[in-house]
């Protein structure tokens, strides 16, 4: 099962920026020319100036200046503006990404439920996946071929490791020592009533259990660790299982790759 869905930026109440002219303002960005960009995205130039006019139009400063003529031939370049609006845009496309991920990780648990209300069953959900926010500095960021490993530790001392890719870290534009938030969904958690000794997630989180609300098919735990709260959702099965009462110790375990980062 595939969830997909893209945003637009309105400005008066006019398309302003979608994924189509983030495209072209990069490729303006590169290549210093509107032709050069509208081939490289096979569109005439007409069509390329056209989109550029109205989102010059439509912003308050300019996101792309032409310089006409001279000795080079004239040419265009972004402005300090419109190389931010293309950070911020992608920010919240990776954001939109996430979110979809969620629902589509929600829809494939839905289809083995008895859930008669899934709208319901989402507001939870979502409430359970912002719980778990976490805010904290970047010490370590270990680099690869493809992705990179930053590794956070939070104001209370708990440290959380993330797997993104390489374009990820570079268009957040992330380095030791920059503060970021870390987000982990409620059922992408493994809760542990013994400290695992041997486990392939890279986190794994010792707290205590202050809260557990039991459902008809699912149970949310909830641990305070030095300070930060977490929250888990787990089967009732699973709660039969391992039993758990507020005070007992447990460890959330959760992989790095599903660890979103956020600045």
């Amino acid at each position: 099962m595939e969830v997909e869905g893209r945003f637009w930026i309105k400005e008066q109440g006019k398309n302003f920026l979608g994924h189509g002219k983030v495209e072209l303002l990069e490729l303006i960005d590169k290549s210093g020319s509107i032709s050069q960009a509208a081939k490289t995205m096979k569109m005439s130039y007409k069509a390329a100036w056209d989109s550029i006019d109205s989102i010059n139009k439509l912003s308050k400063e300019p996101l792309v200046c032409v310089v006409r003529g001279g000795k080079s031939g004239g040419g265009a370049k972004l402005t300090q503006k419109g190389l931010k609006l293309i950070k911020i845009f992608r920010q919240m496309e990776r954001l939109n990404e996430a979110l979809l991920n969620v629902f589509k990780n929600d829809l494939e648990s839905l289809e083995d439920s008895t859930i008669e209300n899934p709208l319901h069953f989402r507001s939870v959900t979502m409430k359970t996946s912002a719980r778990n926010q976490l805010q904290g500095e970047i010490i370590e960021i270990k680099t690869g071929k493809v992705n990179a490993e930053v590794i956070l530790k939070t104001r209370n001392n708990l440290t959380i490791s993330s797997i993104i890719t390489m374009s990820s870290l570079d268009e957040l534009g992330l380095k030791v020592g920059m503060k970021c938030y870390a987000l982990i969904k409620a059922n992408w958690i493994v809760v542990f009533d013994e400290k695992p000794s041997k486990i392939s997630m890279k986190n794994c989180i010792e707290g205590e259990v202050t809260n557990i609300i039991n459902g008809a098919i699912n149970c949310q735990v909830e641990i305070n660790s030095n300070g930060e709260r977490l929250s888990a959702i787990i089967t009732e099965s699973s709660q039969d299982s391992i039993k758990l009462n507020i005070g007992d110790k447990v460890w959330f375990g959760f992989k790095a790759n599903n660890v979103i980062l956020g600045i």
